[in-house]
């Protein structure tokens, strides 16, 4: 006989956050018919997103920042791994201060919750929660890169970081509980589906898979990363939901075993297995060693006969993940590192030291500098750089469309793609880090062969099509550290003053002057690719 019986799909046993009251207010118990109700205002729900998104802004888990500091006590981690690590350090010290985020890509805001049955709030709780999130956005000093279509292909940016990614789902009970996440768009691109069969599900072909698979993430979404990879799922979009959840520790206390009812679970010996797969890569932490990843998920679901949905997605060094809960006791929300400093170590790493290259000097005594030195070598950028990303790029091609000349900044500088938060008083400007480099790609040959782009700084790895563009145009492609964008402002950004394209806004064309600007020589002008082989250099 076929009896029934439910199982629970992700049975989640706990929750080890530990949480902060932020108010009593806004919430109130109320008794009807021998149930509590809980009724929350919409200024609860307000509050708590604001709050949410400001705190995942400027600050980190614990956690997270005790793996960052375990690589610099690493004996096998590379010097390359070491300077990452100590960067990023120092990065979330400048990001506590409240004031430069820490990362420039202040993300799409995401809004995961479970509301119980006998939580009554009256009104549109997606609606409050976009308040919340908009005064979070307008009163601090993040970025809006949320674009709306008007037509099929003329955008524009709504200019306060909306709309929100906001899914609620029925409980029961009378608690609410919230996952906020702020996604950069490097690490959302890095989020993967790939239909699998029955065929995948072989211990040697799953590691056949996962050797070549794991490879598409790269280093654009600013590794260490915590790597999730789910096989199965009822839907594509399950599958997916259950990456971004798995990616945020949001799935961590779920079961080692698997049962008949089909609950998801963790398998801690594939786990290990990926872990080391990732270490034997040679990646690093963006530039070689050992540390690509802080730690591994992999996740278990049922699936359809038919179909073995798998999916692969990261969170980046920004993981800026939030738990939030609202109970009769008030509402709460998870407490980050508000004192980062105690994860440094009393001494800086000792490493060689970097390359020192002068960016005034004419490009081609740049150029000649920077081909004496192999791929992976450590630089130091003092001078002048040429901001330009997505859109400026666009128009700038459109000028050799119409048969015009490129502008000389574009040709006397090196390029920097990058766009910057807002500007906090007293400051050149904002939370200024890279952008990934590979959206560029399609560009590059065009440009170089006009004189510009023939040295370009971002970050993550790019297409073949650049390496060869720069072995026929005499091009370099360096690498700067993707993630530790406030440190950046406060320490190597000394000045910026917008040249071109004023309209454009974030994306407008900047000229920044730096000092000591770390960066890494990923592509050099013999088509050398840092990441053709990472583990054998």
């Amino acid at each position: 006989m076929n009896e029934f019986h439910y199982q629970k799909p992700f049975p989640v046993q706990g929750d080890d956050a530990k949480y902060r009251l932020l108010t009593a207010d806004h919430v109130t118990a109320v008794e009807r018919d021998g149930r509590t109700i809980l009724q929350v205002a919409r200024e609860g729900l307000e509050l708590l997103a604001r709050e949410a998104i400001t705190d995942v802004s400027f600050y980190l888990r614990a956690s997270h920042l005790a793996q960052v500091a375990a690589i610099l006590d690493d004996p096998e981690a590379s010097d390359n791994d070491k300077f990452v690590a100590h960067t990023m350090l120092l990065n979330q010290v400048v990001a506590a201060g409240g004031e430069l985020p820490t990362c420039q890509d202040t993300g799409t805001a995401i809004v995961i919750a479970k509301k119980g049955e006998d939580v009554y709030t009256g009104v549109d709780d997606d609606e409050a929660l976009s308040k919340g999130i908009r005064d979070a956005y307008r009163d601090r000093n993040l970025r809006y890169s949320q674009v709306v279509p008007l037509t099929m292909f003329e955008e524009r940016n709504t200019g306060n970081n909306l709309p929100a990614q906001i899914d609620i789902h029925a409980a029961r009970g009378n608690h609410y509980e919230f996952l906020f996440l702020t996604k950069g768009g490097g690490s959302a691109n890095k989020t993967f589906l790939y239909q699998q069969t029955k065929a995948l599900l072989t211990e040697e072909n799953l590691d056949r898979f996962i050797r070549e698979k794991v490879m598409d993430l790269g280093t654009s979404a600013c590794p260490p990363y915590h790597l999730a990879i789910v096989i199965g799922g009822a839907s594509a979009e399950a599958c997916l939901s259950t990456v971004k959840k798995a990616s945020a520790g949001y799935l961590d206390r779920l079961p080692a075993r698997g049962n008949d009812g089909g609950q998801a679970f963790r398998d801690l010996q594939w786990e290990a297995r990926v872990l080391q797969i990732c270490r034997e890569k040679g990646v690093g932490a963006q530039f070689g060693g050992k540390h690509w990843v802080h730690d591994v998920r992999v996740i278990r679901l049922p699936r359809h006969a038919a179909s073995c949905p798998v999916g692969i997605g990261v969170s980046c060094s920004a993981d800026r993940n939030i738990k939030a809960k609202i109970t009769p006791e008030g509402i709460f929300l998870e407490e980050l590192e508000k004192n980062p400093a105690r994860f440094l170590p009393a001494n800086a790493p000792l490493l060689a030291p970097a390359v020192n290259i002068d960016l005034d000097q004419p490009m081609k005594q740049i150029l000649r500098e920077l081909s004496k030195h192999p791929v992976k070598t450590r630089l130091n950028l003092n001078g002048t750089l040429v901001v330009a990303r997505d859109i400026a790029h666009a128009r700038l091609k459109a000028m050799i469309d119409e048969g015009k000349p490129l502008p000389d900044y574009f040709k006397k500088h090196p390029v920097y793609y990058a766009g910057p938060a807002k500007t906090p008083a007293g400051m050149p400007s904002g939370s200024f880090g890279p952008t990934t480099a590979g959206r560029m790609d399609s560009y590059v040959d065009l440009f170089q062969r006009h004189g510009a782009s023939l040295v370009m700084v971002a970050k993550g790895n790019r297409s073949r099509a650049v390496a060869e563009a720069c072995a026929r145009n005499g091009g370099f492609y360096l690498g700067s550290i993707g993630g530790p964008a406030a440190i950046l402002d406060k320490e190597s950004i000394k000045s910026v003053r917008v040249i071109d394209f004023e309209e454009l806004g974030m994306e407008a064309v900047r000229e920044i002057r730096v000092e000591n600007f770390p960066a890494f020589i990923i592509v050099d002008d013999k088509g050398n690719d840092f990441f053709d082989n990472p583990a054998a250099r």
